[in-house]
């Protein structure tokens, strides 16, 4: 098994895990969310002083987690068109399903992995979104 793969492009992990590691020839990334890789801020966030939540925009959080999926595939010799299997974490998805899903389906038009969403109570960080993924890797 190789060793795990960590991307200096994508947002540092908030555990002891890697981005992602590859196991044949397929590539498993870790729960990916939305903070941003140069900041570790959370776009579209607003916390109170005791760092809880008091309001969030979904359609930034999809976007940018979509855009650190990308980062880490191609970090780890994949790409958005090798994703085969992706779990949705959302902890509100009452509320964010319907935009979540459109905006998903912007960026998976011409790839369409099997897909799963499940509501959560919570997330380790103060997010509304949360990706776990499987691609197959670009080598042959």
């Amino acid at each position: 098994m190789k060793k795990g793969i960590i991307s200096e492009k994508a947002p540092k992990p908030v555990g002891l895990y890697p981005h992602s590691r590859e196991v044949g020839n397929l590539l498993f990334l870790s729960g990916v969310g939305p903070r941003k890789p140069e900041t570790d801020e959370i776009p579209g966030v607003e916390l109170n002083e005791n760092g809880q939540i008091l309001s969030y925009d979904i359609a930034q959080q999809c976007r940018s987690v979509f855009e650190n999926v990308r980062i880490i595939l191609e970090a780890s010799d994949s790409q958005w068109e090798n994703l085969v299997d992706v779990t949705v974490y959302l902890t509100n998805i009452k509320d964010d399903f319907e935009i979540y899903n459109r905006i998903y389906a912007e960026y998976f038009k011409n790839n369409q992995p099997c897909r799963t969403t499940v509501e959560v109570t919570s997330l380790p960080t103060p997010i509304a979104i949360e990706l776990k993924c499987i691609a197959t890797l670009n080598r042959k």
